[in-house]
C-alpha cells in the first residue's frame, strides 16, 4: 500500500488530480481472485411491451437490486480510492479513520453480490406486476478485475383484470364493505398489480375504521386471483373476508364511557400497559357532559375536555374523531404526553370505554435568556429577556406569558452616521384555547382555535437622535383549518407612538426632510389585520410552496363615520392625536424545488402596496415597506435602497435615515447545496425596490410610475451557511449588478466591476452576517 500511495502522489504532482486518480486504479488494491463490482444492468426481452412500459419496469427492477456499486463521479470512484490509500486506523478517531470511514467507501466486490437472490427478486416483482410467466437469467461480464452482472428478463404478456367481485353475505361488516366498493382501486381492464391490491385492502380498512370496526386489520381481506376463467391473459379477482378473520374484527363498536385522567404519570406504565388508577364504576362524581374527568385536585376545568374530545357516550367509533381528539389534546399545549386506549366494557353489545391518560407539562416556568443577535438592518447586539409562562392560568389550558427585556444594537457595516439603538420594554400575552366571541364557532380541525390578547410597551433610544415610547395592544383569533392552512385575525390592533425626546441635531435635520420628521411624529394606528398562510413545505415532495397574504386596515370605519379628509383640511383626532387611515396588502410567495437530497432551488416573490386616504396623506413610518439588507436585496445595505430612483448619496451631510416606501416588489432566487454535513453553500440573485404612492419633492424619482421596471435594483452573490440544526449561521457576500439611482441608460454596473480596486471593494462588496435562512 505504501508504494501505491507514493506512486499516486507522484502522478498527482506530475499530471494533476484527475490523471492521478485514473492512474491509481482502485483495482490495484484488490487481492488475488477479487473483482470490483461495477453495477448491474437489466435487459427485457418482450416485443409486446411499449418502450415506456419497458423503461418503467427496467428502472423499478434495477432500483431493487442489491448491493449498490461504489459511488462514482465523472467515471471515477474517489471515495473508494480514499478508502484504499488510507491505513487501517488503530482507533475510531484521527486522520486515517476520518479518511477511510468518513470520506472513503469500502469496496463492493463481485463476491458480495447474490445473483440468484437478485434473479428471484426480478421474477417475483414481475409476477407481482402481472407478468405471471416471467423467467430471468443472468450473466457476468468481467474485465481488468472489474465485473458487471447482466440480468435478462423474459416477462411474457401482462395479465389484465377482467372482472372484480366483492363476495356478498348477510353480515353487517359485509354490508359495510359493499358500501365502499364504488371507490375501489381495482378496475376492469387495468393490469394486475399486487401493490394496487395492497392499497385496496388499506382503503377498505380505513373505510371500516370510520364505521366502528376498530379491531379490523387489512390482513383480514384477501383478493383471490383466477386466471382460468378468462382467455387472452385475463384474470378475475374475488375480494372477500378471510375465513379465519377473528370475530372481534367483524364487530362494530360504540363508545360506552369516556374517561380522562389529566394528571396521569407516565411512570405508572407497567409491562408496557397503563394501569387504570380507579374503578370506572365509581366515577359518577367526576361526570361532566357524559365525560368522566378524574381530577381530585381540580387542576383543570372539565370544559376543556368537552371541547377537545370528539367522542361522546353512545357514538359509533371512527378513526377521524379518534385522531382529532388526540391532536386537539396535544395542541392545547399543556400536556407533555397524550395516550389513549379502548377497553371492551360490554362484549355482548360491542361497547368499549375510551381512556385518555394525559401527563401535564410543568405548568409554570421562568426563563432567563441572554442572546447575541443580528437583524436585517445590519445591526448586531445583545438582548436580555426574562420570561414567565403559566400554561394553565385560569385552569382552562390558557397560556399566559409575561416578559421584560433590554437590548442594544450596534450598526455593523452600515453608514457612518447611523446611531446605535437601545431598547427596553415589557409584554404580556394571554392565549385562550377557544374562540371568545358572542357567536358560536365550530371547528373540526385537529388544531384548537385560540383567542389571543396582548399588551406591550417599548422604550427606544436612538442615540444622538431621539427617544420614542411605543404602546401596543391587540385582540384577535388564530385558527388552523389543517396543518397547511392558518388564519390569524386581529379584530383590533392598536399602536401608539409618542416621542419622548428629540435632539437638536435630529430636529435640524428633520426640518429639511418630511420623511425624517414623520419618524418622530405622534402616531395612533388602530384597526383590524388579517393574514392567511398556506404551506406544504412539511411534505416530502420535490416541489413545495409557501404563501402568506396580509391585509391591514387602519382607521377605516372611524374615518368614514367622522368624515375625515386631510386633503380638504378635515383632519380628525382622537385623544389629541391624528389617527392613521390606510389600506395595506402584502403577498409573500415562495417556491422550493429539490433536485437531489443535497441540492435545491429556493425562490421568493414579494408584492405589497399601502394606500393612505381619508385622514392620512402618508403611511405611518412603522407600517411602510423597506428594502435592502440580509433578508432582502443583499447587495444593498439594510433600508438604504429606494424609493424608486432616488439617490441616497444626495442626503445633506451624509446623515443616515431609513428609506421607506408604500409599494414593494422583490424577487429572490437562491441555489443551495450541501458540501459536507453542516456546511452548505449558496449562489443567489436578488431584484426589487420600493416606491412612494405620492410625489415627494425632497426625494425626486421616488414615486411609483410606469417606469418602475427601469428602477429595479439587481444584486448577486455567494453564501456560506453553517447549519447546526438548532442554529444556522449565514454569511452572504453580495455585489450590485444594477443600481437604480444611476443614470437611466447606465444603471447596469458590469463596466464598473473592479475587484483589484480596494475602494470599489469597500463600496460594492457587502457582507451580510445573519442567523437563519433569508427565506
Amino acid at each position: 500500500m505504501k508504494s501505491n500511495f507514493h506512486t499516486c502522489f507522484k502522478y498527482l504532482f506530475a499530471s494533476g488530480l484527475a490523471s492521478a486518480t485514473l492512474s491509481c486504479s482502485n483495482t490495484k488494491f484488490l487481492k488475488q481472485g477479487q473483482m470490483l463490482y461495477t453495477g448491474a444492468e437489466v435487459k427485457i426481452e418482450n416485443d409486446t411491451l411499449s418502450k415506456k412500459d419497458k423503461k418503467e419496469l427496467r428502472e423499478a427492477l434495477q432500483a431493487k437490486l442489491t448491493p449498490k456499486p461504489n459511488s462514482s463521479f465523472l467515471g471515477l470512484r474517489p471515495k473508494l480510492y480514499f478508502y484504499n490509500i488510507a491505513k487501517e486506523p488503530k482507533k475510531e478517531k484521527g486522520f486515517n479513520y476520518w479518511l477511510k470511514y468518513k470520506i472513503g467507501e469500502k469496496p463492493v466486490l463481485l463476491g458480495d453480490v447474490d445473483r440468484e437472490f437478485n434473479r428471484d427478486i426480478i421474477v417475483n416483482y414481475s409476477e407481482n406486476k402481472g407478468y405471471f410467466n416471467a423467467n430471468a437469467t443472468y450473466d457476468t461480464i468481467s474485465k481488468n478485475k472489474k465485473a458487471k452482472v447482466i440480468y435478462t428478463l423474459r416477462p411474457g404478456a401482462q395479465y389484465l383484470i377482467s372482472d372484480v367481485k366483492f363476495q356478498k353475505d348477510s353480515t353487517l361488516i359485509n354490508k359495510e364493505i359493499q358500501n365502499l366498493t364504488d371507490k375501489t382501486f381495482l378496475k376492469s381492464g387495468k393490469p394486475f398489480d399486487l401493490d394496487v391490491i395492497k392499497a385496496e385492502r388499506e382503503r377498505i380498512d380505513n373505510g371500516l375504521k370510520e364505521r366502528g370496526f376498530y379491531y379490523f386489520h387489512p390482513d383480514n381481506i384477501i383478493a383471490q386471483a383466477d386466471s382460468t376463467v378468462s382467455k387472452n391473459h385475463k384474470v378475475e379477482l374475488n375480494v372477500k373476508l378471510k375465513d379465519n378473520t377473528p370475530d372481534l374484527a367483524t364487530q362494530q363498536f360504540s363508545i360506552d364511557k369516556v374517561i380522562v385522567f389529566p394528571n396521569y404519570n407516565i411512570q405508572d406504565v407497567k409491562d408496557g400497559k397503563y394501569s387504570v388508577p380507579m374503578n370506572p364504576d365509581s366515577l359518577s362524581k367526576y361526570s361532566y357532559e357524559h365525560i368522566y374527568v378524574v381530577d381530585p385536585k381540580h387542576k383543570f376545568k372539565p370544559k376543556i375536555f368537552d371541547r377537545a374530545l370528539y367522542f361522546k357516550e353512545g357514538d359509533i367509533y371512527n378513526r377521524t374523531n379518534h385522531n382529532l381528539s388526540l391532536n386537539r389534546l396535544i395542541s392545547l399545549g399543556v400536556f407533555k404526553f397524550v395516550k389513549n386506549d379502548f377497553v371492551v366494557s360490554d362484549s355482548l353489545n360491542h361497547k368499549f370505554d375510551a381512556y385518555y391518560m394525559l401527563t401535564p407539562r410543568e405548568l409554570q416556568s421562568l426563563r432567563l435568556e441572554a442572546l447575541g443577535r443580528t437583524n436585517s438592518a445590519n445591526y448586531a447586539g445583545s438582548e436580555l429577556n426574562l420570561n414567565w409562562t403559566h400554561r394553565n392560568f385560569f385552569r382552562g389550558a390558557e397560556q399566559f406569558k409575561a416578559s421584560v427585556y433590554g437590548a442594544f444594537d450596534v450598526q455593523v457595516g452600515g453608514p457612518e452616521n447611523a446611531q446605535n439603538i437601545f431598547r427596553a420594554g415589557t409584554n404580556v400575552q394571554l392565549s385562550i384555547p377557544r374562540i371568545v366571541a358572542p357567536f358560536r364557532f365550530n371547528s373540526s380541525s385537529a388544531f384548537v382555535p385560540r383567542t389571543n390578547i396582548s399588551l406591550g410597551y417599548e422604550f427606544q433610544n436612538r442615540t444622538q437622535y431621539y427617544t420614542l415610547n411605543t404602546f401596543s395592544a391587540s385582540f384577535g383569533y388564530l385558527w388552523k383549518e389543517n396543518i397547511r392552512k392558518e388564519h390569524d385575525l386581529k379584530v383590533l390592533d392598536v399602536t401608539l407612538v409618542s416621542p419622548a425626546k428629540i435632539t437638536p441635531l435630529y430636529d435640524s435635520l428633520s426640518q429639511k426632510s418630511d420623511a425624517m420628521r414623520r419618524v418622530v411624529e405622534k402616531q395612533l394606528i388602530f384597526g383590524p389585520t388579517y393574514s392567511y398562510t398556506y404551506t406544504n413545505t412539511m411534505v416530502n415532495k420535490p416541489t413545495t410552496i409557501y404563501y402568506k397574504g396580509t391585509l391591514d386596515l387602519a382607521g377605516n370605519i372611524t374615518g368614514l363615520v367622522s368624515g375625515a379628509d386631510v386633503k380638504k383640511d378635515k383632519e380628525k383626532k382622537l385623544f389629541g392625536i391624528p389617527f392613521s387611515q390606510y389600506a395595506k396588502i402584502e403577498n409573500d410567495f415562495r417556491l422550493y424545488h429539490k433536485f437531489t437530497e443535497k441540492t435545491s432551488l429556493a425562490t421568493r416573490f414579494i408584492a405589497g402596496v399601502a394606500y393612505p386616504y381619508g385622514n392620512s396623506e402618508n403611511i405611518p413610518f412603522s407600517k411602510q415597506f423597506f428594502s435592502g439588507g440580509s433578508n432582502s436585496i443583499r447587495a444593498f445595505r439594510a433600508r438604504t435602497l429606494g424609493p424608486g430612483s432616488f439617490d441616497p448619496r444626495t442626503i445633506e451631510s451624509g446623515y443616515y435615515f431609513d428609506q421607506s416606501g408604500d409599494v414593494k416588489l422583490e424577487l429572490n432566487a437562491e441555489y443551495r447545496a450541501n458540501l459536507y454535513k453542516f456546511l452548505n453553500v449558496a449562489v443567489f440573485a436578488d431584484a426589487g425596490n420600493i416606491w412612494l404612492i405620492n410625489e415627494d419633492a425632497q426625494r425626486p424619482g421616488a414615486k411609483f410610475s410606469k417606469e418602475f421596471l427601469s428602477e429595479i435594483a439587481v444584486g448577486a452573490g455567494v453564501g456560506l451557511r453553517l447549519d447546526f440544526s438548532i442554529l444556522v449561521l449565514r454569511l452572504d457576500l453580495a455585489m450590485p449588478l444594477r443600481v437604480p439611482y444611476y443614470e437611466k441608460n447606465d444603471r447596469w454596473a458590469f463596466d464598473r466591476i473592479n475587484f483589484g480596486d480596494s475602494n470599489w471593494r469597500k463600496d460594492n462588496l457587502i457582507l451580510n452576517i445573519a442567523i437563519g435562512y433569508p427565506f
